[in-house]
């Protein structure tokens, strides 16, 4: 029975760099300026003022972290929000806008003593009545949450015992719920803003964090301005008081080449997304710090429909995954960065069970095996199998882009000399969306970052396929075998049962297999050694500017 694992440590990771990615350096350092060689004292003192400049892929269309499930989120909301608890240095559950809380010996009820002397930038108070207001904003059927109402389903409903105590009562013990309020969707807003103007919180939420949103340019740029009278960052950030910036410029920079280029040049102090192709060459410079931190909870997997042909059928799954060489995918796409994975959990998350790794192993013998047993055992004049004159060919629908996902084009590549044609399907944001959530698909890729091994109750628990509620569960696994497993493992204490639970789902997924996992999710950040204290985050990998500064 494999032992708990903490959920994140704040660790410098070491890129490893092998042959291709030494050419790129050689290729790229040329480009990289000069300026900024000087190194800072590792004991300078904070330097007060200045504007950080910030490059970001993309942002999320909306910035109220309770509507959205963006990756961009997890670095942009730490700007403006603060959460109930935070994840401490060692990833244990740590105070922040709540000092203490207390749970009842079954687990179903949680009462949490609040922070006092907390504001929202609107000037109105933290309380619990606040806490319960956005709870209920985060279940709203009107928000359209894809993430925090799944996080928080198990709530029922809660108490206001006085202005500083808050009860929550839940429908079941849920381990995991301290842990997804310490996420950075799930972040508090305004109780004022939720009821007097719910709608226009994605274009002006309004935090109690250490910035307030100034300017909101969606697609191309965000503004972010100190907020004035901040006292109350979680402990772990080592910090006290107001930011020492005055703001951060938040750029949408969509081109990966671009983004590098305007960071080694000066343009931007730090970007939140490194293209992995520009890994070797920032972080051979000494002007400049590179992470490469992998996220916890699911990596990213090509995700099979079970819910209709060809992955209804067992075979089908198992051959399409023994087809795929994932390590050479891998070393294709991450220049090295990335590492691969054959498993549905990251090895980065608490209770990884590395006694389920090698049942997806790459063998294209096997697949073709699997594929002539399971009678698409005829081939047509293009060389894809077909069984009762039809083509093997599965739909992989993608976001509308100048050129096909790269993944995807590898993926169609390799399934292809087993016999399998896979079409990539462009479509735009919001008709792939729709299609999305009505289940019109045979596979999708995707990935889900969470703090918690809960991912896989989000992923594959059969209550998280969308119906009345938006659910993750894409692939519409339906196996009441693993729902009991991931059911016992959300009500198990941090310990050996919890363990015990998770190995359990992780091998059942092993035989389920739902989608092919690829590689570890990584959150790639760099930036320049003139911005300092930069802190990373324990509940997601990205950097956090609540204390940065710029030295002169």
């Amino acid at each position: 029975m494999p032992l708990p694992r903490p959920a994140r440590f704040r660790t410098h990771r070491t890129l490893t760099r092998g042959a291709t990615l030494a050419v790129v350096a050689g290729l790229l350092t040329s480009c990289a300026s000069p300026a900024g060689t000087r190194t800072v004292p590792a004991d300078a003192t904070p330097v007060d003022g200045g504007v950080l400049n910030v490059s970001i892929s993309a942002e999320p269309g909306c910035l109220d972290g309770h509507g959205i499930s963006a990756t961009q989120q997890q670095f942009l909301g730490r700007l403006i929000y603060d959460n109930v608890v935070t994840l401490d240095d060692d990833g244990e559950i740590a105070p922040y806008l709540a000092e203490s809380w207390d749970i009842s010996e079954d687990g179903k009820t949680y009462t949490f003593h609040l922070k006092k002397d907390v504001t929202f930038s609107d000037g109105s108070p933290w309380n619990a009545t606040v806490f319960q207001q956005n709870l209920e904003h985060m279940r709203d059927p009107a928000t359209k949450s894809p993430l925090a109402a799944a996080y928080i389903a198990p709530y029922v409903d809660g108490t206001v015992i006085d202005d500083h105590t808050f009860e929550a009562h839940l429908e079941y013990a849920y381990t995991p719920f301290l842990y997804t309020l310490a996420q950075s969707w799930l972040g508090m807003n305004s109780g004022k803003a939720i009821t007097e103007s719910p709608e226009t919180l994605c274009q002006n939420p309004v935090g109690s964090g250490p910035y307030v949103l100034e300017d909101y340019q969606p697609g191309q740029s965000i503004s972010y301005a100190k907020r004035e009278g901040y006292a109350w960052a979680p402990e772990w950030l080592g910090g006290t008081g107001e930011a020492h910036l005055d703001g951060v410029e938040v750029t949408v920079v969509a081109e990966p080449v671009i983004r590098y280029q305007s960071l080694v040049s000066g343009q931007y102090g730090l970007t939140e997304n490194l293209a992995p192709q520009n890994a070797a060459a920032v972080q051979a410079d000494p002007a400049f710090t590179y992470e490469n931190l992998p996220r916890t909870g699911s990596p990213y997997v090509l995700g099979f429909n079970l819910n209709r042909e060809p992955f209804s059928d067992p075979a089908v799954r198992e051959a399409f995954a023994a087809a795929v060489d994932t390590e050479a995918v891998t070393e294709s796409l991450g220049f090295g960065t990335y590492t691969p994975i054959d498993s549905y959990l990251s090895k980065e998350s608490k209770y990884y069970d590395p006694s389920a790794e090698g049942t997806l192993a790459h063998d294209p013998e096997r697949a073709n095996q699997l594929l002539d047993d399971a009678g698409w055992d005829s081939r047509d004049a293009e060389g894809f199998r077909t069984r009762d004159g039809e083509r093997l060919t599965v739909e992989v629908p993608t976001v509308e882009a100048s050129a096909p996902s790269p993944l995807l084009v590898q993926l169609q590549g390799e399934v292809r000399k087993v016999g399998i044609e896979l079409e990539i399907i462009q479509l735009p944001q919001a008709q792939l969306t729709e299609l999305r959530y009505a289940g019109d698909y045979d596979a999708l890729a995707g990935v889900w970052h969470t703090n918690t091994t809960d991912v896989l109750f989000i992923r594959y628990h059969s209550s998280e396929i969308t119906g009345e509620r938006i659910g993750q569960n894409s692939s519409y696994v339906n196996d009441p075998e693993l729902d009991e497993i991931l059911l016992r493992a959300r009500g198990a204490a941090d310990g050996p049962d919890a363990a015990e639970a998770y190995s359990q789902a992780q091998h059942r997924l092993t035989d389920l297999v739902p989608g092919l996992p690829l590689y570890e999710n990584p959150s790639q950040f760099a930036y320049s050694n003139s911005v300092q204290g930069v802190a990373t985050d324990t509940s997601h990998p990205v950097p956090v500017l609540t204390y940065a500064w710029l030295a002169q």
